[in-house]
Protein backbone atom coordinates (compact mmCIF):
# COMPACT_ATOMS: atom_id res chain seq x y z
CA UNK A 1 0.00 0.00 0.00
CA UNK A 2 1.42 3.39 -0.88
CA UNK A 3 -0.72 5.86 1.02
CA UNK A 4 -4.26 6.26 2.62
CA UNK A 5 -6.42 9.34 3.06
CA UNK A 6 -9.16 9.54 6.19
CA UNK A 7 -12.09 11.71 4.91
CA UNK A 8 -13.72 11.23 8.65
CA UNK A 9 -11.72 10.84 11.44
CA UNK A 10 -14.20 9.55 13.63
CA UNK A 11 -14.57 6.68 10.99
CA UNK A 12 -11.85 5.00 12.87
CA UNK A 13 -12.85 3.73 15.72
CA UNK A 14 -9.07 3.03 17.25
CA UNK A 15 -5.42 2.90 16.38
CA UNK A 16 -5.74 6.07 14.19
CA UNK A 17 -2.32 7.41 15.70
CA UNK A 18 -0.61 4.14 13.80
CA UNK A 19 -1.74 5.12 10.31
CA UNK A 20 2.02 5.68 9.37
CA UNK A 21 2.92 2.41 9.85
CA UNK A 22 1.06 0.87 7.29
CA UNK A 23 2.35 3.02 4.14
CA UNK A 24 4.39 0.93 2.15
CA UNK A 25 3.25 -2.15 3.37
CA UNK A 26 1.96 -5.34 1.93
CA UNK A 27 -1.78 -6.45 1.92
CA UNK A 28 -1.01 -10.29 2.70
CA UNK A 29 -4.78 -11.64 3.52
CA UNK A 30 -8.28 -11.21 3.33
CA UNK A 31 -10.77 -12.72 5.30
CA UNK A 32 -14.06 -12.03 6.95
CA UNK A 33 -14.98 -12.27 11.08
CA UNK A 34 -18.83 -12.31 11.32
CA UNK A 35 -19.94 -9.43 9.15
CA UNK A 36 -16.19 -7.45 9.17
CA UNK A 37 -13.94 -8.09 6.41
CA UNK A 38 -10.29 -8.33 7.79
CA UNK A 39 -6.92 -7.26 5.55
CA UNK A 40 -3.36 -8.05 6.79
CA UNK A 41 -0.95 -6.20 6.49
CA UNK A 42 3.04 -7.37 6.44
CA UNK A 43 6.29 -5.10 6.89
CA UNK A 44 8.78 -7.38 6.74
CA UNK A 45 8.12 -9.80 9.91
CA UNK A 46 5.52 -7.76 11.20
CA UNK A 47 1.82 -7.78 10.59
CA UNK A 48 -1.17 -5.79 11.39
CA UNK A 49 -5.03 -5.47 10.20
CA UNK A 50 -7.32 -3.39 9.63
CA UNK A 51 -11.14 -4.45 10.31
CA UNK A 52 -13.50 -2.92 8.69
CA UNK A 53 -16.99 -3.03 9.77
CA UNK A 54 -19.68 -2.60 7.21
CA UNK A 55 -22.99 -3.13 9.28
CA UNK A 56 -26.11 -2.26 7.30
CA UNK A 57 -24.57 0.22 4.84
CA UNK A 58 -20.92 -0.26 4.31
CA UNK A 59 -18.65 -1.38 1.61
CA UNK A 60 -15.47 -2.12 0.19
CA UNK A 61 -15.16 -0.74 -3.34
CA UNK A 62 -12.64 -0.63 -5.88
CA UNK A 63 -11.76 2.57 -7.92
CA UNK A 64 -13.54 1.10 -11.05
CA UNK A 65 -16.74 0.44 -9.39
CA UNK A 66 -19.43 2.90 -10.42
CA UNK A 67 -19.87 4.40 -6.89
CA UNK A 68 -23.75 6.12 -6.10
CA UNK A 69 -23.46 9.24 -3.56
CA UNK A 70 -19.13 9.45 -3.73
CA UNK A 71 -19.66 11.58 0.02
CA UNK A 72 -19.83 8.25 1.62
CA UNK A 73 -16.41 7.58 0.99
CA UNK A 74 -14.43 7.79 4.06
CA UNK A 75 -11.68 6.03 3.80
CA UNK A 76 -9.24 5.26 0.71
CA UNK A 77 -6.18 2.77 0.67
CA UNK A 78 -4.06 4.12 -2.49
CA UNK A 79 -2.21 0.98 -3.91
CA UNK A 80 0.20 0.17 -6.29
CA UNK A 81 1.73 -2.94 -8.29
CA UNK A 82 -1.44 -4.36 -8.74
CA UNK A 83 -4.46 -3.97 -11.13
CA UNK A 84 -6.76 -1.96 -8.69
CA UNK A 85 -5.30 1.20 -8.40
CA UNK A 86 -7.84 2.11 -4.61
CA UNK A 87 -9.94 0.27 -2.12
CA UNK A 88 -12.40 2.47 -0.88
CA UNK A 89 -14.23 2.40 2.49
CA UNK A 90 -18.06 3.67 1.75
CA UNK A 91 -20.71 3.67 4.38
CA UNK A 92 -23.60 6.14 3.88
CA UNK A 93 -25.33 5.15 7.31
CA UNK A 94 -21.96 5.20 9.25
CA UNK A 95 -22.98 1.88 11.26
CA UNK A 96 -19.66 0.63 10.64
CA UNK A 97 -16.06 1.71 11.26
CA UNK A 98 -12.55 0.92 10.85
CA UNK A 99 -10.15 -0.35 13.37
CA UNK A 100 -6.19 -0.41 13.31
CA UNK A 101 -4.92 -3.11 15.02
CA UNK A 102 -1.73 -5.08 15.81
CA UNK A 103 -2.21 -9.16 16.90
CA UNK A 104 -3.13 -8.63 20.28
CA UNK A 105 -5.64 -5.88 19.40
CA UNK A 106 -7.34 -8.06 16.52
CA UNK A 107 -7.79 -10.98 19.19
CA UNK A 108 -9.45 -8.59 21.58
CA UNK A 109 -11.34 -7.23 18.74
CA UNK A 110 -13.06 -10.84 17.83
CA UNK A 111 -13.42 -11.79 21.28
CA UNK A 112 -15.20 -8.84 21.69
CA UNK A 113 -17.50 -8.86 18.71
CA UNK A 114 -17.80 -12.55 17.59
CA UNK A 115 -19.70 -15.59 18.87
CA UNK A 116 -19.49 -18.60 17.06
CA UNK A 117 -19.54 -19.17 12.77
CA UNK A 118 -22.21 -19.95 11.60
CA UNK A 119 -20.32 -21.79 8.88
CA UNK A 120 -17.92 -23.60 11.01
CA UNK A 121 -19.93 -24.20 14.77
CA UNK A 122 -20.59 -27.98 15.01
CA UNK A 123 -24.07 -29.44 15.41
CA UNK A 124 -23.33 -29.85 19.07
CA UNK A 125 -22.15 -26.49 19.66
CA UNK A 126 -25.20 -25.07 17.96
CA UNK A 127 -27.08 -27.47 19.79
CA UNK A 128 -26.21 -26.02 23.50
CA UNK A 129 -25.86 -23.00 22.40
CA UNK A 130 -30.16 -22.89 21.82
CA UNK A 131 -30.64 -24.84 24.65
CA UNK A 132 -29.31 -22.37 26.35
CA UNK A 133 -31.48 -19.78 26.43
CA UNK A 134 -35.30 -18.38 25.96
CA UNK A 135 -34.33 -15.99 23.53
CA UNK A 136 -36.37 -15.54 20.09
CA UNK A 137 -34.69 -17.70 17.22
CA UNK A 138 -34.71 -14.69 14.90
CA UNK A 139 -33.13 -12.76 17.42
CA UNK A 140 -30.55 -14.98 18.59
CA UNK A 141 -29.00 -15.87 14.78
CA UNK A 142 -29.01 -12.33 14.46
CA UNK A 143 -27.21 -11.63 18.09
CA UNK A 144 -23.66 -11.15 16.33
CA UNK A 145 -22.04 -11.58 20.00
CA UNK A 146 -23.58 -15.45 20.18
CA UNK A 147 -23.39 -16.69 16.58
CA UNK A 148 -21.64 -14.15 13.74
CA UNK A 149 -22.31 -13.07 10.51
CA UNK A 150 -26.43 -13.58 9.82
CA UNK A 151 -28.23 -10.61 9.20
CA UNK A 152 -32.09 -9.95 8.69
CA UNK A 153 -32.54 -11.67 5.07
CA UNK A 154 -30.70 -14.77 5.49
CA UNK A 155 -32.42 -15.20 9.32
CA UNK A 156 -35.72 -14.86 7.76
CA UNK A 157 -34.56 -17.33 4.38
CA UNK A 158 -33.27 -19.81 7.19
CA UNK A 159 -36.25 -19.96 9.78
CA UNK A 160 -38.90 -20.25 6.78
CA UNK A 161 -36.81 -23.27 5.25
CA UNK A 162 -36.44 -24.81 8.66
CA UNK A 163 -40.50 -24.00 9.06
CA UNK A 164 -39.76 -22.55 12.55
CA UNK A 165 -41.19 -19.33 13.69
CA UNK A 166 -39.51 -16.47 14.27
CA UNK A 167 -40.38 -16.04 17.45
CA UNK A 168 -40.18 -19.55 19.28
CA UNK A 169 -37.87 -19.33 22.11
CA UNK A 170 -34.80 -21.17 21.19
CA UNK A 171 -34.85 -23.81 23.91
CA UNK A 172 -38.52 -25.01 23.44
CA UNK A 173 -37.34 -26.35 19.66
CA UNK A 174 -37.00 -30.02 19.72
CA UNK A 175 -33.56 -31.73 19.03
CA UNK A 176 -34.97 -32.81 15.79
CA UNK A 177 -36.18 -29.67 14.70
CA UNK A 178 -32.47 -28.00 15.73
CA UNK A 179 -30.72 -30.37 13.69
CA UNK A 180 -32.84 -29.23 10.68
CA UNK A 181 -32.27 -25.78 11.75
CA UNK A 182 -28.55 -25.86 11.74
CA UNK A 183 -28.05 -28.23 8.12
CA UNK A 184 -30.87 -25.52 6.89
CA UNK A 185 -28.61 -22.54 8.03
CA UNK A 186 -25.29 -23.75 6.31
CA UNK A 187 -27.24 -24.75 3.38
CA UNK A 188 -28.66 -21.24 2.78
CA UNK A 189 -25.03 -19.16 3.72
CA UNK A 190 -23.15 -21.64 1.50
CA UNK A 191 -25.46 -21.20 -1.56
CA UNK A 192 -25.75 -17.30 -0.92
CA UNK A 193 -21.87 -16.82 -0.45
CA UNK A 194 -21.77 -19.03 -3.70
CA UNK A 195 -24.38 -16.29 -5.97
CA UNK A 196 -22.74 -13.36 -4.52
CA UNK A 197 -24.98 -12.24 -1.84
CA UNK A 198 -28.20 -10.66 -1.92
CA UNK A 199 -28.27 -7.15 -3.77
CA UNK A 200 -31.58 -5.81 -2.59
CA UNK A 201 -30.62 -1.97 -1.78
CA UNK A 202 -26.96 -1.08 -1.29
CA UNK A 203 -24.91 -4.04 -1.67
CA UNK A 204 -22.34 -5.43 -4.44
CA UNK A 205 -19.37 -7.01 -4.64
CA UNK A 206 -15.64 -4.59 -4.47
CA UNK A 207 -15.93 -4.95 -8.43
CA UNK A 208 -19.53 -3.48 -8.46
CA UNK A 209 -21.02 -6.91 -9.62
CA UNK A 210 -24.72 -7.21 -7.80
CA UNK A 211 -25.23 -10.46 -5.33
CA UNK A 212 -28.06 -12.90 -6.94
CA UNK A 213 -28.90 -14.62 -3.91
CA UNK A 214 -32.59 -12.36 -4.11
CA UNK A 215 -33.47 -14.68 -6.85
CA UNK A 216 -33.94 -17.63 -4.38
CA UNK A 217 -35.59 -15.42 -1.57
CA UNK A 218 -38.48 -17.20 -0.49
CA UNK A 219 -40.14 -15.02 1.87
CA UNK A 220 -37.90 -11.83 2.56
CA UNK A 221 -39.81 -8.61 1.28
CA UNK A 222 -43.04 -10.78 0.40
CA UNK A 223 -45.72 -9.96 2.61
CA UNK A 224 -49.24 -10.53 0.94
CA UNK A 225 -47.52 -12.81 -1.54
CA UNK A 226 -48.56 -16.56 -1.57
CA UNK A 227 -46.37 -18.86 0.47
CA UNK A 228 -44.40 -20.42 -1.81
CA UNK A 229 -45.49 -24.25 -0.37
CA UNK A 230 -49.00 -23.60 -1.48
CA UNK A 231 -50.28 -23.80 1.90
CA UNK A 232 -52.75 -21.90 0.67
CA UNK A 233 -51.73 -18.99 3.33
CA UNK A 234 -50.41 -15.16 2.49
CA UNK A 235 -46.85 -14.31 3.86
CA UNK A 236 -46.98 -12.14 6.83
CA UNK A 237 -44.26 -9.05 8.20
CA UNK A 238 -43.86 -8.61 11.70
CA UNK A 239 -42.59 -5.38 12.69
CA UNK A 240 -40.29 -5.08 15.65
CA UNK A 241 -36.53 -4.35 16.14
CA UNK A 242 -36.33 -5.73 12.46
CA UNK A 243 -38.93 -6.84 10.42
CA UNK A 244 -39.42 -10.42 10.05
CA UNK A 245 -41.38 -12.09 7.42
CA UNK A 246 -42.77 -15.90 7.59
CA UNK A 247 -45.57 -17.72 6.87
CA UNK A 248 -48.18 -18.61 10.21
CA UNK A 249 -49.08 -21.96 8.61
CA UNK A 250 -45.99 -23.63 7.79
CA UNK A 251 -44.11 -21.78 10.35
CA UNK A 252 -46.52 -22.33 13.57
CA UNK A 253 -45.24 -21.40 16.83
CA UNK A 254 -45.17 -24.31 19.26
CA UNK A 255 -47.20 -23.48 22.07
CA UNK A 256 -45.49 -23.49 25.56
Amino acid sequence: MRDCWVGRGDIVREGLPSLEWYRQTTITGVERRGKSVILTFRCGEEARFLAAELGMTGLLLFRSTPTKYPQHIHFVLHLEDCAEPEIRYWNPRRFGRLSLLDQAGLDQYTARRFGYDPLTISSDQFLRMLGATRTRLKSLLMHQQVIAGIGNIYANEILFRAKLHPDQAANKVREGLVTRLYEVMRDVLHEAIVMGGSSVRDYFAPDGTEGQYKRRHLVYAKAGQPCPNACGTVIRRSVGERSSFFCPTCQRRARP
